[in-house]
């Protein structure tokens, strides 16, 4: 093991796969100067601008042109510089990468991965600050992955470069900078597969990306007094681990779900839901989530925290399931 920053574990993700393989490349804007955030920093230097391809400012023609080298044979990687932006190649996306393995009867593959950094991140206002994760996962033929450590950064994004179906690849801005221990050699993690953060008896919160940190530093103030939480971080979010969650929840008998992303429509009810179908009559409280309002996210930090779901509203609504009037 070895310590490495998120952002550093893909790139080192991405180099890896592209010496592998020379079919995988990389497409989008500002990938010649290393990326807007520096994720793809030497590597333009080590692959030559053939595969590290700086592209003009149009989201719809990136998608568009790594679609259709997608289908001739290629894995292209795609930057989108933030999950925002990809708003604009949303029918290349969604009706063309995630149609086309169906709508040409098997025959066709789309293996490309579409790296959408998302998230609240330090003044960055109502345009560059969303968490989108529930629409992709709407859209059947799409994987959706959401990592949260350096060591799901590579090895989630060397797993899904080899994916043979679509990709949106969801990298919170937050965790650039994160260090973490990473294995040293080749280092894979299934798609679909969640990670138990932190084992508990009381109650289950299951998380992804950046809220997985927020979540531990609740579940660490709860077990202060007394209760012990478990956390799961789905890190795929479709394909979901459904199997892992149901089973957490069959020990605590309760869920509360906690996402960044606007509580409504969100992905936390579709594992809400999930969950209260198939235990409500284990169920010692009703299922709960947490989320953002539905508004938008602001540039004043004042007004920006008020959006955040923090530590301490975690707590309370933690403290909630467990009352006599929950069970």
């Amino acid at each position: 093991m070895s310590k490495t920053t998120y952002i550093e574990a893909g790139r080192r993700a991405l180099a890896e796969e592209m010496t592998r393989d020379p079919m995988v490349w990389a497409v989008g804007e500002d990938l010649g100067r290393g990326g807007v955030f520096g994720q793809y920093k030497g590597l333009v230097e080590q692959f030559g601008p053939d595969r590290i391809s700086d592209a003009p400012i149009s989201e719809a023609c990136i998608m568009g042109a790594a679609v259709g080298a997608a289908m001739a044979g290629t894995r292209p990687v795609v930057e989108m510089r933030f999950a925002d932006f990809a708003l604009c190649a949303t029918d290349e996306l969604v009706n063309q990468a995630a149609k086309a393995r169906y709508m040409f009867g098997g025959q066709a593959r789309v293996p490309l991965v579409v790296r959408q950094p998302m998230g609240i991140w330090r003044s960055s206002a109502a345009q560059h600050s969303q968490s989108l994760e529930a629409w992709y996962a709407h859209i059947p033929g799409l994987v959706v992955v959401a990592p949260s450590t350096p060591a799901d950064n590579l090895g989630l994004l060397k797993s899904s470069i080899r994916c043979d179906d679509p990709v949106v690849y969801l990298e919170h801005k937050n965790l650039w900078p994160l260090e973490g221990d990473v294995p040293e050699g080749e280092h894979l993690v299934p798609l679909g597969k969640a990670d138990t953060v932190r084992e508990g008896r009381d109650l289950t919160i299951v998380t992804w990306s950046a809220q997985r940190f927020t979540c531990v530093e609740a579940a660490e103030a709860l077990a202060q007094e007394g209760v012990e939480a478990e956390i799961i971080d789905l890190r795929t979010l479709w394909p979901w681990d459904r199997d892992q969650v149901l089973s957490s929840v069959e020990k605590t008998r309760r869920l509360l779900v906690v996402q960044e992303a606007v509580s409504v429509a969100g992905f936390g009810a579709e594992i809400a839901a999930s969950v209260a179908e198939a235990l409500h009559p284990l169920l010692a409280a009703p299922v709960k989530r947490l989320g953002a309002p539905r508004v938008p996210v602001s540039y004043a930090p004042t007004l920006e925290n008020q959006v955040r779901v923090t530590a301490e509203a975690i707590v309370a609504a933690a403290k909630s399931q467990l009352t006599p009037a929950a069970a």
